[in-house]
């Protein structure tokens, strides 16, 4: 049977997967309880949390919720990051940390539905976010009005100028 505790981490483990879209897998060894504070104040900024669980008990949390499987990537000393929207801001804080502090690295993840190597997990980091894709694209969208406005002045402009040309030529004549 199993202990108290086991259950109770598993319930919250839980709860974690429920309110997230996926989570980030991260080796965090030799992080300095300091560097772990401030490592989870720009999670929190970003809409992210880090929690520290036995690998056994995420384990289940995942097979219990249906998710990928990602046991292989679940040993040694792993802190997970469950990331509420955009994995993509989670990502970003996660790289910058861990090339500030030279003590984290990526182990994989789970995102939009997938699991994900370590690689394709930092990878996630080097997309734009939600905002700043928004901005390309009010951006496009902007170039685009711009273009069809100087278009369409253009169409009776140059009629303007071919009916003084025509006017201009049977003057002369």
């Amino acid at each position: 049977m199993p202990s108290k505790s086991n259950v109770a981490m598993l319930e919250k483990v839980a709860s974690s997967l429920e309110s997230s879209q996926g989570l980030f897998v991260v080796d965090y060894r030799g992080l300095s309880v300091k560097e772990t504070q401030q490592v989870r104040r720009a999670l929190r900024e970003a809409g992210a949390e880090m929690k520290v669980y036995k690998n056994n008990i995420v384990k289940i949390a995942l097979e219990n919720a249906g998710m990928p499987n990602i046991d292989e990537m679940l040993a040694g000393t792993c802190a997970y990051v469950f990331f509420e929207k955009d994995p993509v801001d989670a990502a970003k804080v996660i790289k910058e940390q861990s090339e500030k502090l030279k003590k984290m690295a990526f182990v994989g993840a789970i995102a939009d539905g997938k699991a994900l190597s370590a690689e394709e997990a930092k990878a996630y980091a080097d997309l734009p976010n939600r905002d700043q894709l928004m901005g390309m694209l009010a951006g496009l969208i902007s170039g685009f009005a711009r273009d069809i406005a100087v278009c369409v002045k253009e169409v009776p402009a140059g009629l303007a100028r071919t009916v003084n040309a025509v006017s201009e030529q049977k003057q002369a004549a």
